[in-house]
């Protein structure tokens, strides 16, 4: 069996109360599956999961969904508010970078679901492609 991941999800984002409760948490959880937490201003993070201190409860969940053009973040925002989300932040450009194009809203338990194009680009391979091993994973 073969399926692709990493076209999905661009970043999830977790908020959490206490930081340093939470990164000596992550730290001793994903030591035995051979992982390791980076630091990054006021973040901890590994691949594409960022946590962070937040002070509010509403929001503690941030997922990205990428899009391939600046037309469908658009579309996203528009269709997202018009199935009952709420805005979070109108499409246009951001200053985590150049190019940064995304949109935000909360979904109906408050979840910040956001959609972005990084701008063009290219990408070293379509997807990461993963296949289950004839022998059940033992090599």
């Amino acid at each position: 069996m073969t399926w692709h991941c990493g076209r999905l999800i661009d970043h999830i984002g977790l908020g959490v109360r206490d930081l340093a409760a939470s990164r000596r948490f992550y730290e001793a959880a994903l030591a035995p599956l051979g992982l390791a937490l980076s630091a990054h201003g006021e973040n901890i993070f590994i691949d594409e999961l960022w946590i962070g201190q937040v002070e509010r409860d509403f929001s503690r969940l941030h997922i990205a969904f990428q899009a391939p053009a600046r037309a469908a973040v658009e579309a996203f925002y528009a269709a997202a508010l018009a199935a009952g989300g709420r805005d979070n932040g109108a499409p246009g450009e951001r200053a985590y970078h150049p190019g940064y194009y995304a949109a935000f809203v909360l979904d109906p338990d408050g979840n910040n679901v956001e959609a972005v194009w990084h701008g063009p680009s290219r990408r070293s391979a379509p997807s990461v492609e993963i296949e289950t091993l004839p022998d059940g994973g033992t090599t």
